[in-house]
């Protein structure tokens, strides 16, 4: 199994591990749907992380290569919806990222609530120009909604990739920490948001990120 799910003090923490990249594709999607839907019905906030130096390098390269021309919509649709679950969802999420977030690993890092990271020589990024890929709707509707809008260009155009401290800067990550303090700081922290009213938390952050939910939705079933 690439994707764990363990629970203490109230926080659900889901790990993803495959040994190698974290690489995102349709079966990894499921997985990671079904441990979400186990921790929002036992905990009360979520943290996410990946393996040592590595979050998420984006979307499997060997199943587009294989499948990308008959499939890559379909996919598209599954990465919208999964990140409108994250972004919209009623629980706090945390995400703990102890390694490099690229291209799709860096959409899912921002569509958590609360981003902590690892200090270290880690990347963070979308690099799809540079892949001569064109965004789908998340990938410029989260970046606008979560970067530093002056340097969005640079960012999102120009497929700039980020030390964490440039990520901290332009809004890729809001705290950094040592490599040893990640877990136990992104479990505090969570088990913090897990006390607020849970209600009031769900309906309060879905209002917030409405208009970024719309424009991902809308473009499903588009691509």
């Amino acid at each position: 199994m690439a994707i764990a799910l363990d629970l203490e003090n109230d926080v659900a923490r889901i790990t993803f591990d495959d040994g190698k990249a974290n690489a995102i594709n349709p079966d990894w999607m499921a997985e990671f749907t079904s441990a979400l839907d186990e921790a929002e019905e036992k905990a009360s906030a979520i943290v996410l992380t990946g393996r040592d130096g590595i979050f998420s390098g984006g979307f499997d390269l060997k199943w587009l290569a294989a499948h990308g021309a008959d499939k890559s919509g379909a996919l598209l649709d599954q990465a919208s919806a999964l990140l409108v679950r994250l972004y919209g969802g009623p629980k706090p999420v945390v995400a703990a990222c102890p390694g490099h977030a690229i291209a799709m690993g860096a959409f899912l890092l921002l569509a958590c609530d609360t981003r902590i990271a690892a200090k270290g020589d880690f990347r963070f990024g979308a690099n799809e120009t540079v892949n001569n890929m064109t965004l789908p709707a998340f990938g410029i509707a989260l970046p606008r909604a979560r970067l530093d809008n002056r340097q969005l260009v640079e960012a999102i155009v120009q497929a700039r990739l980020y030390t964490p401290e440039d990520a901290l800067e332009i809004g890729y990550v809001d705290v950094l920490v040592e490599p040893d303090k990640l877990v136990e700081t992104a479990m505090a922290t969570a088990e913090k948001l897990g006390q607020l009213p849970g209600r009031a938390y769900a309906a309060n952050k879905r209002a917030l990120h409405r208009h970024t939910i719309d424009t991902i939705e809308a473009a499903i079933g588009t691509y």
